[in-house]
């Protein structure tokens, strides 16, 4: 028997024949550890430690505190020593305790931390972003060289603990949407203005203030509709049988239609042409539309983007022949989102075109146009309710 052995079997028997004082639990203590073990969600060695404690008070023996726990004897004394020394809560919980001093310093991390802030591309491989595996494979080749001779042995949940530490994600993008118009601020602020005008002037573009009635009107195009055409019939939900419709996984593309269309932001009333292309020609025919709408003597306020086809020579042309007509209110660009009619276009998404299927292009124009009737039944004024900013 070697001597480290004897030594611990001679603290082992020590131990058990030290007399030790009872531990006597209040009502609510002794709740308190029957209510933990027998939880379900507890840590496993919380459950353990307080089936002992519990036996303990109660008078089982440590032989009896085996068997019942099926821990050894040194668990089962620790445990209960530091119940007897600091309280029952010490007596569930682990002392902190800390072996050695940790092999792995802050410039080492700060190493790895770095590598992780690159991309693989960076230092010659095909990746564009790492994998923790690549990069853990990467930092314990290049450690030696690069003077942290301790990372050289580090596996993937060593770089994990230091990437997780210093919250970064290396294998994971963030999307973002940077400002690539210089004047985004001014004209989001332009749009806000007159939104809050629309806002002002609820019953409708005509007002005794005004000497010319304004009405505003939001527009865009909703490209690439696609016609979809089912392979075979669907099939109608059966009770006991079906519960959903069933449709076949295969489809037919017949092409794609697009929906030029514009709002009133006092009405609600949207006006659309579903055209195969959104030319000069398609977005000209809306305004002539619009202009043949509303009265001759109102001012046609158009909230738009800086699409080609708004802005060509041929727009533009016919704009020069109703002076005065249309005036351009622009969003700014990759500010879609703050114009209204986008609010529109969503709806007729996730409405009558949700899981639409034709038979062809010309059925697609003619369902589009009879939701949008439906729609303008029953308008819905879209408004923007926050006008907390700054105009700059």
């Amino acid at each position: 028997m070697s001597m480290v052995f004897a030594q611990l079997l001679m603290g082992v028997i020590m131990a058990g024949k030290t007399k030790r004082a009872a531990l006597v639990l209040t009502e609510d203590q002794k709740t308190m550890l029957e209510e933990l073990s027998r939880s379900r969600k507890a840590p496993a060695r919380e459950i353990e430690r307080a089936k002992v404690l519990v036996g303990y008070s109660d008078g089982i023996s440590i032989a009896g505190l085996e068997r019942l726990t099926g821990n050894s004897r040194p668990t089962i004394y620790k445990c209960i020593d530091k119940a007897l020394a600091a309280g029952v809560q010490m007596g569930l919980k682990d002392k902190y305790h800390r072996p050695q001093e940790p092999e792995i310093s802050d410039e080492d991390k700060a190493w790895v931390v770095n590598i992780a802030c690159t991309k693989p591309k960076d230092h010659g491989f095909a990746a564009e972003l790492w994998t923790i595996s690549g990069l853990a494979n990467f930092v314990s080749e290049h450690a030696e060289s690069a003077g942290f001779p301790r990372l050289a042995q580090a596996g993937k949940s060593t770089v994990w603990r230091i990437l997780d530490e210093n919250k970064i994600k290396p294998h994971k993008i963030g999307y973002y949407l940077e400002k690539r118009d210089p004047d985004f601020d001014r004209k989001m602020q332009e749009v806000l203005m007159v939104y809050r005008d629309v806002s002002i002037y609820r019953e409708g573009a005509v007002h005794d203030g005004r000497p010319e009635p304004i009405y505003t009107v939001s527009v865009d195009e909703k490209p690439g509709v696609q016609a979809i055409g089912l392979t075979a019939p669907d099939l109608p939900p059966a009770p006991g049988k079906y519960t959903a419709i069933g449709r076949d996984y295969e489809y037919i593309r017949r092409g794609t239609v697009s929906i030029l269309a514009g709002i009133d932001l006092h009405s609600g009333h949207i006006f659309a042409n579903v055209e195969d292309r959104h030319r000069s020609v398609e977005f000209i025919a809306l305004l002539k539309r619009l202009d043949e709408h509303y009265p001759p003597e109102g001012i046609i306020r158009v909230v738009l983007d800086n699409h080609s086809a708004h802005i060509s020579k041929e727009t533009m042309a016919y704009l020069a022949t109703r002076p005065g007509r249309f005036e351009y209110v622009h969003t700014p660009k990759h500010g879609s989102w703050l114009n209204l009619i986008e609010c529109a276009f969503s709806k007729m998404s996730k409405t009558f075109l949700r899981h639409i299927r034709v038979g062809s292009i010309d059925e697609l124009k003619t369902r589009i146009i009879k939701g949008i009737d439906e729609f303008n039944a029953s308008p819905v004024v879209f408004r923007w309710n926050k006008f907390d900013l700054e105009v700059v």
